[in-house]
């Protein structure tokens, strides 16, 4: 597609009509696709798709049905590299976080090092936060309400990471952040 939309374009083709053009050409393909698919109905299909998937494996096609019937069609299911011999399946409810809190300083329980929290107010932020500003309303409705923070971001940084920091040590707003 890209060499023969090269071709077109430097015979004095308007490059926005050939990526509509594309655009109509992916649509038309989807809906074709859409049109051949059949869904996995059963546990079965599913293995048998991923035995295919996976070189004519069955064990892995069973690995995979058995984790698509666990986690449903919602479910996330995350494939990574073993050190062992031996493939295996480890379900984990709710949510999981690859790490826990940013800063040593939210832990309040030293025995387990952990940060322990009781009836937070809390804050699911799907982006990077750097600057304090995106987090004053929430801290404002805490410290004014009187309960602690928890806040559940991409990633928090530098200014953010700092105030959030010092305002749990001099215990103007208790905050943990993951």
């Amino acid at each position: 597609i890209v060499r023969e939309g090269m071709k077109s374009v430097t015979a004095g083709m308007n490059p926005m009509d050939l990526k509509r053009g594309i655009d109509k050409a992916v649509i038309a393909a989807v809906a074709e696709l859409q049109k051949m698919s059949t869904p996995c109905a059963d546990t079965n299909a599913i293995a048998q798709v991923g035995s295919i998937s996976a070189n004519s494996d069955e064990a892995i096609g069973n690995i995979i049905a058995t984790a698509m019937e666990k986690v449903g069609k919602e479910g996330v299911i995350t494939v990574e590299e073993g050190s062992g011999l031996d493939n295996e399946l480890d379900v984990v409810e709710g949510m999981q976080f690859d790490r826990g809190y940013l800063s040593p300083y939210f832990v309040n329980n030293q025995q387990s090092m952990s940060a322990e929290l009781e009836g937070p107010y809390v804050l699911l932020y799907d982006k990077k936060i750097s600057n304090i500003r995106e987090l004053l309303p929430a801290l404002e409705g805490a410290a004014k309400a009187g309960k602690p923070l928890m806040i559940i971001a991409e990633d928090i940084e530098g200014e953010a990471l700092a105030t959030l920091v010092v305002n749990n040590i001099r215990g103007i707003v208790k905050v943990a952040a993951v």
